[in-house]
């Protein structure tokens, strides 16, 4: 069960990144990069970068976060977003996302992340720069 809005958060101190190699389709192509996202030593989830080429932005890192569905909502993913941003080789990443999804739009912001929307493409693109966050 979700937790209301606006609930308890954890502490961002408590939520680390373990790097490792990507299972198939997860960071594990070139370029690619992985991370478990652990809150307190438990794995809440997942945070991954693909270099894809997709217009109509060509070739371009692409960041992707899952988390746990009883970790959601707790500000696991704004930290997440930020710590796997700054870990990460590439720069700038990307974010794709439905325009529905608000709370990882708004997660993403909080982590640094700029709306990038192109007019006519149907998903919400953020990007972030390093330097910029």
């Amino acid at each position: 069960m979700k937790p209301p809005k606006g609930g308890p958060k954890i502490d961002p101190g408590k939520v680390e990144l373990v790097q490792k190699p990507g299972p198939k389709d997860k960071g594990d192509g070139s370029g690619g990069e992985y991370w478990d996202v652990m809150v307190d030593g438990v794995r809440a989830g997942e945070v991954f970068v693909n270099v894809i080429d997709e217009p109509p932005l060509g070739i371009h890192a692409s960041m992707q976060i899952f988390l746990n569905q009883a970790d959601q909502g707790k500000g696991i993913g704004r930290t997440a977003y930020r710590k796997a941003a700054d870990a990460s080789r590439h720069d700038p990443l990307y974010l794709h996302m439905r325009k529905s999804n608000l709370a990882s739009k708004l997660a993403a912001e909080a982590a640094g992340f700029k709306d990038a929307a192109l007019p006519g493409i149907a998903q919400l693109i953020l990007t972030r720069t390093k330097g910029k966050a």
